[in-house]
């Protein structure tokens, strides 16, 4: 146990040695003020256009607009039932005198993270975990790491252990960020604030039945925790492709071609069902906590949750044979 936590000490020291989780933490100090902005932007032209802050008057207009649109020939029957979903969503909150959009700093930091889960903090993750072992082949020190008296599988563990860590590092790390910077423009309040959890979806009707109201902080707590086990399925798919392909720029764009392909497969998938076990279709875990339309038919939190497993299981199952059988002069 003392010798794997030295290996797993060493492996977070190669990390940030890297300085990789520095250009994580660029990346975000340059990105959240844009997306704070964005986000403000749309909220004081929302404000003009209404000629009211009252929340309840833009929520109606919401409601009223996209009302009309669903009379519409050109809108794809797709886009309409999660249009028809979404007007009940929006009509029982409004009933219920509680405001989905709330402007403050923890509201941003759940909505960001909901929307991030699919592709941006994966990114974030696949710039750390790409080169976890193809970087000990491009520096040359992989004959050196596979030769020493210590078991194989415990080597790739602790880069496991590790990867793990600043998977969590990242989650963490990513919610400090946007709550500090949009709590500049929004006010640091709202962990008290209710939300609505609990919808069930049937063809394009709410089932309000299992409807519950829970503190933010709560919500946020859940949203957060999902966040990060779909991203420790992307860190063993990636830490998988860093066994597999030597080089780690190959491997990133591996990753991010596989990310990008999922967004995109996300919004055009609603009628090839057999999509729904690719692993980047299930990474809007999230949604099922606001009870947002799955990308396919069918699809359920506790898919989305075994699929992602099944994909991280067997990604750690090939590194481990890869990597254990690996000839070291090869």
């Amino acid at each position: 146990m003392s010798r794997l936590y030295l290996l797993v000490m060493n492996e977070c020291i190669k990390i940030l040695r890297k300085k990789r989780l520095l250009v994580v933490f660029m990346i975000l100090i340059v990105l959240v003020p844009i997306f704070t902005y964005a986000q403000y932007r749309v909220t004081v032209t929302n404000q003009k256009h209404l000629g009211t802050t009252d929340w309840k008057v833009a929520l109606r207009q919401q409601i009223n607009d996209t009302t009309n649109r669903l009379s519409s020939s050109r809108v794809p029957e797709e886009w309409k039932q999660w249009m028809r979903v979404r007007v009940q969503q929006q009509q029982y909150y409004l009933d219920h005198n509680i405001n989905p959009t709330s402007p403050n700093g923890v509201t941003f930091t759940r909505d960001f993270m909901s929307n991030a889960v699919t592709l941006f903090i994966p990114l974030l993750i696949v710039i750390i975990a790409s080169d976890l072992v193809s970087g000990e082949h491009t520096s040359g020190t992989i004959k050196v790491l596979l030769t020493r008296p210590v078991k194989r599988w415990k080597i790739l563990t602790s880069k496991c252990i590790a990867l793990a860590l600043f998977v969590s590092v990242i989650v963490i790390m990513t919610g400090t960020v946007a709550y500090l910077i949009s709590g500049m423009v929004f006010g640091y309040g709202g962990w008290s604030y209710p939300v609505l959890t609990g919808f069930q979806i049937t063809g394009s009707e709410i089932l309000t039945q299992n409807i519950h109201v829970l503190p933010q902080w709560l919500y946020i707590i859940m949203e957060y925790g999902l966040c990060w086990y779909a991203c420790l399925a992307v860190a063993c798919i990636s830490l998988m492709v860093s066994v597999l392909i030597r080089s780690t720029a190959a491997g990133m764009g591996v990753m991010v071609a596989a990310l990008i392909a999922g967004t995109i497969l996300t919004n055009m998938v609603s009628s090839w069902e057999t999509a729904k076990y690719f692993f980047m279709v299930n990474l809007e875990i999230t949604d099922y906590l606001a009870g947002t339309l799955p990308p396919i038919p069918g699809m359920t939190l506790a898919f989305s949750v075994i699929t992602l497993a099944v994909w991280a299981l067997a990604a750690l199952v090939v590194s481990y044979i890869v990597f254990i059988r690996r000839d070291v002069l090869s």
